[in-house]
Formats: C-alpha cells, sequence, structure tokens
C-alpha cells in the first residue's frame, strides 16, 4: 500500500508541476490558466489526501 501512496504522490506531484508551466501569471484568470490553476489545485488536494491516508495507515498499523 506505501508504495501505491508514494506512486500516486509522484504522480500528483507531477501534475502539479505539469501545471504549473501552462499558467500564464501575467493573466493567471484569463484563458487555459485557469485550467491550469485548477489541475494545480487538484494536484495539491490529491497530495494532502495521500498525506494524509500515509498517516491514518501508520496510526493503524501502531494500534494493531
Amino acid at each position: 500500500m506505501k508504495k501505491l501512496i508514494l506512486a500516486l504522490g509522484f504522480l500528483a506531484i507531477g501534475l502539479v508541476v505539469f501545471n504549473c508551466f501552462y499558467v500564464d501569471f501575467a493573466a493567471p484568470m484569463q484563458g487555459d490558466s485557469i485550467v491550469a490553476l485548477v489541475g494545480i489545485v487538484a494536484g495539491l488536494c490529491a497530495i494532502v489526501l495521500l498525506a494524509l491516508l500515509w498517516v491514518a495507515k501508520a496510526i493503524q498499523d501502531k494500534v494493531k
């Protein structure tokens, strides 16, 4: 399970980095930049959820 969480985490980080290249920082709320911003937020949310899952699994292992 840890390998899956790490793999998904790296994919989410890749998604954030990929979308950072498509943001036009001069006009971030116009055109394709808004799509890239949504992708960045989605990637960051995925990272937070995966970190939460990682901590929950660690707690579950300690309780057992």
